[in-house]
């Protein structure tokens, strides 16, 4: 994504525009899938994806204006950039938004997560989300076990689950700018 500050809710795409490929996005240990969004009390594959990966937890967020207390403040805590200890497990049944995670070469690239959108942000991976210009997002939260909610904004590389995360995925070259996770 570019380096603008305008309103961080547009694309914030390169000029001309570059996309990532959901396997560079792999490579950083983010995950996705898509799935059916109308159907996820029933969804056989959701089953699955949580039964292997073992998400135990799961709960609902919204996040808009007139749905979030304290909207203006929390969606300034979601924009700032941190990690955390576990994954991080969205999964968008109606509305869309940003989230933006780091690439091997510590630059910003923009997922657009949009209905339908799984996303799996790995423990360690300094990212950040926001809404789009539509400002509103219903997601699935997911977890192993309880929920733990702590961000960790940057710098927290003294972290193990940071150290982890550099072993595992930046040790090698590569990277990009944008990728739509729903597409």
């Amino acid at each position: 994504m570019d380096d603008s500050d305008e309103d961080q809710r547009l694309p914030h795409h390169r000029e001309p525009k570059e996309y990532v490929s959901l396997d560079k996005l792999s490579e950083l240990g983010v995950l996705s899938w898509r799935l059916d969004a109308d159907n996820y009390e029933n969804d056989e594959e959701l089953k699955k994806i949580r039964e292997e990966r073992g998400y135990s937890y799961m709960d609902f967020c919204e996040v808009c204006p007139e749905k979030l207390p304290n909207y203006e403040e929390k969606i300034k805590n979601f924009f700032e950039e941190h990690l955390h200890t576990d994954e991080e497990i969205r999964y968008c049944v109606a509305g869309s938004g940003y989230f933006d995670v780091r690439d091997h070469d510590d630059k910003w690239i923009r997922v657009w997560v949009k209905k339908g959108g799984m996303i799996v942000l790995p423990a360690g991976i300094y990212h950040r989300f926001t809404l789009d210009t539509d400002n509103y997002i219903k997601a699935m939260r997911l977890f192993v076990g309880d929920p733990i909610w702590t961000p960790y904004n940057r710098p927290h590389d003294h972290l193990p689950a940071r150290k982890e995360y550099i072993e595992n995925f930046l040790q090698e070259e590569g990277g990009g700018q944008a990728v739509d996770a729903a597409a």
